[in-house]
């Protein structure tokens, strides 16, 4: 398939992929025609998807089946009065009717918004009306079903309700009567072109309402080098990403890349993560690639490992947020794997990472995706040199990249915040090392000025996360009259220090982070909490924090 969209389809180094990689872009680009069809059609047979969940049921769906189920799928759609630019949320947790869904919709030329199903009635309503949501397909489940039924007096854009089952509430069709009951599917004229939004994100808000981040049809093809060059994968992989279908991160991992790469995608549908599953997982059905955030390998690696047969996996990468050196050492000592991390955003596809040809630098992001033109520019904006701090950006120039994001929907001035000037500016900021890697600081706004120095939150996150008593912790700026600003430590602490939290804990936390690091960036203020602030897909709300300490200021 990868003979099909690229030129030269191996590599040699980084020099040879930045020189030779280039996408084929065809006239009007399908992912479900392109791709799954054409692979049902070149080897119907080959395993596409392999399913089960923590009940211990069990589904393979063969690329034959998934053209199948999908054609079944856009042809009920169609029924329903679905058609090229309807919006259509999908809230549909790990369940496979996802892949029949998703794929059905771009056959269908439609939009569309996978969404997590954590969302309250206020959330279904804000998108349903930012959107102007036409179609909502979810998971059986009496708590989503409520909560859609109660955003539905205040969404009236919404005309179809649609449950996988079991159907709980009233107004909800039930999907799989419709898919058994659908007319032969007949692809529609004029489905869609590469210009034609396919699909559309709300932003996790860690300040603010979520943005609508949309994507075009080619957003796809922005995949090959996550799941050919990043994910080292081919034909004979079975690839496992440890992510929700609401989330951007089930697209990079479960779908786009892998199947273009020939990969067999595994999904384990749990309701709640158990480290000791999820290694059973790998075990049993012989997982050969995983891709999880650091927040899954720091479960992991405190589980007794050697309980389990790992050696089928033989590729890790890592994403989500910046992986701290010691669990990139911990994990390999323990099973020989290193892990190789990667980063992008919902607005992107993979920008920097490691590559299967590159030696991990534990704690760097990487190197440029040669997709992109990335460099890190100064607040005036001129070029930062090797060594020095300086935002993320990729260069536009006269066509967007392949991967990148259209613009915020109904939101030019939030679009020109972050695209002008020739340059998407990603709002994170980095340095870069004499080699080209690139090492990840922090949210530009989460970046702590005090006495004329500039201090990451990860870098100092990462010296915490080195103690035993940490089990997760977040690094913030707190004003001070004399050095600006003085760095707080917010720490949940392991279950084995909690008693000793006091004083004297904490000025041995501190003494520990001013031998792992620089001094200067040791937290002067440290404080032990329960939990964290989070948004709904789980990443630290620091501004949160620091909301809260400037009001006990004030």
């Amino acid at each position: 398939m990868l003979e099909k969209f690229l030129a030269q389809t191996t590599f040699e180094s980084q020099e040879d992929f930045k020189k030779n990689f280039k996408i084929i872009v065809p006239e009007n680009f399908n992912y479900g025609y392109d791709v799954v069809d054409v692979w049902a059609e070149k080897e119907p047979d080959k395993k596409a998807l392999c399913w089960t969940n923590d009940q211990g049921d069990h589904i393979d769906f063969s690329f034959a089946e998934i053209k199948k189920y999908t054609d079944r799928t856009a042809s009920y759609f169609q029924s329903l009065g679905i058609g090229r630019g309807d919006m259509v949320m999908l809230i549909l947790k790990r369940r496979f009717e996802f892949w029949f869904s998703i794929i059905a919709l771009h056959k269908l030329g439609a939009v569309v918004i996978p969404a997590t199903h954590l969302l309250t009635k206020k959330d279904i309503v804000y998108r349903a009306n930012a959107a102007d949501i036409k179609m909502i397909v979810c998971a059986g489940e009496d708590v989503i079903q409520h909560h859609i039924k109660e955003a539905m007096p205040d969404s009236p854009t919404v005309k179809k309700l649609v449950s996988v089952g079991p159907v709980i509430a009233d107004g909800f069709d039930d999907f799989h009567k419709g898919i058994e009951n659908a007319a032969p599917f007949v692809r529609p004229e004029n489905v869609n072109t590469n210009e034609d939004t396919s699909l559309m994100y709300f932003t996790s808000g860690t300040s603010g309402e979520p943005k609508m981040v949309i994507h075009d049809y080619l957003y796809p093809l922005g995949h090959i080098t996550t799941g050919s060059y990043w994910h080292n994968l081919h034909e004979d992989s079975l690839h496992l990403t440890i992510a929700d279908t609401g989330w951007g991160k089930a697209v990079w991992g479960k779908l786009y890349g892998q199947w273009i790469a020939g990969a067999t995608v595994f999904v384990y549908d749990h309701e709640k993560f158990a480290p000791a599953d999820m290694l059973r997982m790998i075990q049993d059905y012989r997982i050969t690639s995983l891709c999880a955030p650091p927040t899954i390998f720091r479960f992991l690696i405190r589980e007794d490992v050697t309980k389990y047969d790992l050696s089928s996996l033989k590729y890790c990468t890592i994403a989500g947020e910046a992986l701290n050196p010691a669990v990139f050492e911990a994990f390999y000592k323990l099973t020989g794997v290193k892990l190789m991390e990667g980063f992008g955003q919902t607005e992107t596809t993979l920008t920097i990472c490691t590559f299967p040809w590159t030696t991990p630098k534990p704690g760097s992001m990487g190197l440029p995706n040669p997709q992109y033109e990335v460099d890190l520019l100064r607040p005036d904006g001129t070029n930062a040199e090797d060594g020095e701090q300086g935002e993320i950006v990729v260069r536009i120039g006269e066509k967007k990249p392949i991967g990148l994001f259209k613009e915020y929907y109904r939101d030019p001035e939030r679009t020109h915040e972050a695209m002008h000037d020739g340059y998407y500016y990603t709002g994170d900021v980095a340095w870069r090392d004499e080699d080209g890697y690139y090492w990840f600081v922090g949210r530009a706004d989460d970046v702590i000025k005090s006495s004329g120095y500039r201090i990451g939150p990860f870098e100092v996150e990462s010296a915490l996360m080195t103690h035993p008593a940490v089990v997760e912790c977040a690094v913030t700026g707190v004003p001070d009259e004399i050095r600006g600003q003085i760095v707080k430590a917010t720490i949940i602490l392991s279950k084995e220090y909690k008693d000793k939290a006091g004083d004297e804990l904490i000025k041995e936390i501190q003494d520990h982070v001013k031998r792992v690091t620089a001094p200067y960036k040791y937290p002067r203020i440290v404080e032990f909490v329960n939990e964290l602030p989070k948004t709904i897909s789980g990443k630290i709300r620091r501004v949160e924090i620091r909301s809260k300490d400037d009001n006990k200021d004030s």
